[in-house]
Parts: C-alpha cells; sequence; structure tokens
C-alpha cells in the first residue's frame, strides 16, 4: 500500500554504495524508517543522495510495520541548507532533530509536533539570513540569543507533546505557588519530581538544581524566553539538557554542541 505524507528527514545511514536508510519524522504517520534504493546515484528519482533536514511530500510503501518502509518518491521543498553556514543553529537544530527521534516511537504522530518543528527550523534559518544581512558582532551574539530562545521554546513544546511537560507554576512537593514565594534562588528544578521545588522542599530532592529568578521566572511564563539575557537562556538550556538526560538515560549526543562552554 503506498501512502502520502509530508516529512522532515531527521537522521541519514549508508545501507550500501547506492542505498540510504533514512529516519523520516513524518506528519501524519509519526517517525519512520525507510530505505531509498538507490538514491546516492545521480540520476535517481530522489536527485541524488538526500540530507538531514530535507523537506517535502513523499510517497512510501510500507507492506508490514515491523520491517523497514521503501521510500518510492520525496518531491523536496526549498530546504534549510543556509543552515550549514551557521554552526550554532545548525548544531541546535540537528540537537532538535535528535530529541524527535529519541523521545518519538514509529508510527505514533504527533503533528502539532511537527508542525512546531519545521517553524522551528525555518525560523532558525530565516534569523541565519536576518544576520547575514546585518554581519556585525552585536547581530552575531544576538543570533546566538535569539536561535537558543527558538531551541527552549521548541523542546518546551516537544516536552508537551509527548505527555511529560514538567510543573513549572508551583512546587510540585507542596503546590506552592512560584508566584508567592520566589525570590532570588528560591525555587530549584528536579526531574525526579519533574518540575519547580521550593526552598522548603528542596532537601528530599538530591537531583535538585538551583535556578535564578530569572530562570524560574521565564520557565513559568515562556512568553519571557523571547527577550530573556542570554546568562538566563543558557542556564535554561543547561536544566533542559539534565532533564532530557534523565528520561533519555543517557546523554543527548549533540547538548555539547549547544551548552556554552
Amino acid at each position: 500500500m503506498l501512502t502520502k505524507d509530508t516529512a522532515i528527514c531527521i537522521r541519514t545511514t549508508d545501507f550500501s554504495e547506492t542505498s540510504q536508510i533514512l529516519t523520516l519524522f513524518t506528519r501524519a504517520t509519526g517517525k519512520i524508517s525507510a530505505i531509498a534504493k538507490g538514491s546516492k546515484r545521480p540520476k535517481s528519482a530522489f536527485d541524488g543522495p538526500l540530507e538531514v533536514f530535507s523537506y517535502g511530500q513523499i510517497v512510501f510503501s510500507d507492506s508490514s510495520r515491523e520491517k523497514l518502509a521503501t521510500l518510492t518518491e520525496f518531491q523536496q521543498q526549498p530546504g534549510f541548507a543556509d543552515l550549514a553556514n551557521n554552526l550554532f543553529a545548525l548544531n541546535c537544530c540537528l540537537f532538535g532533530a535528535e530529541l524527535v527521534n529519541g523521545l518519538t516511537h514509529e508510527y505514533d504522530p504527533h503533528p502539532e509536533l511537527f508542525d512546531s518543528f519545521l517553524q522551528f527550523l525555518q525560523n532558525a534559518n530565516e534569523r541565519r539570513l536576518s544576520a547575514i544581512a546585518s554581519a556585525t558582532a552585536e547581530a552575531t551574539s544576538d543570533e546566538r540569543r535569539n536561535v537558543l530562545s527558538l531551541l527552549i521554546l521548541f523542546q518546551l513544546t516537544l516536552l508537551r507533546e509527548i505527555g511529560l511537560m514538567p510543573v513549572f507554576n508551583a512546587c510540585v512537593n507542596c503546590k506552592t505557588s512560584h508566584g508567592s514565594r520566589v525570590t532570588s534562588h528560591e525555587f530549584y528544578f528536579s526531574s525526579s519530581a519533574n518540575g519547580f521545588i521550593c526552598r522548603d522542599c528542596e532537601a528530599s530532592f538530591p537531583d535538585k538544581i538551583k535556578l535564578t529568578k530569572d530562570a524560574a521566572g521565564c520557565l513559568a511564563n515562556a512568553k519571557l524566553i523571547a527577550e530573556a539575557k542570554e546568562k538566563t537562556l543558557d542556564e535554561i538550556q543547561l536544566v533542559l539538557v539534565k532533564h532530557f538526560t534523565e528520561i533519555l538515560h543517557r546523554p543527548p549526543k549533540m547538548a555539547k554542541y549547544v551548552l556554552k562552554n
């Protein structure tokens, strides 16, 4: 049976001298693994090897979900080639793709997550284009902050869509609300508790991470993230990386490339 869908390629592996195995995140079907036979041939139906972030309409044959699907068509739309000109933006997008791959199941569709991931890639690419036009040291710094804010917002959407959104409006343990108690270093984040922990409860959670007032405020109100300082965004990203490490039971491979040294 042939299935049509919209897809973003999130992983590629060489299968042979002429073919590839792809991990595709599709809007209606969810994540699938498919073989693209002959894709590495210059005159293949795919116009050459497919790459990560290839995006467009696909047709695939899937006779059994226990086996690889067979990709028969990939009508690519203008993609995100400009990301290759900015290492940080590219690494952020690769980190996002790694999380999507690691935290979604095959044939489990998440159309809203697909839309969010596509928008994240488009926005990261557009911010890069704007930075090229500006070409100043200040623009480069702003570019990193802007792309990092986009990545953080996408990660929060991902957590919500897979049902693992942490509690950011109150202490998970005693239910004290964020607004009534927050002062500098008043709140902590605990992966084991999946949310905020207040100062009175933090001793019971050895994995807690102390948060600054600004970081806690941004997590409690995501609307503040877009205008947050780069230092605050780096703090939030570190917290999220540690949280994803606990969820995946391993550090994400791309994490070290999005964290500030």
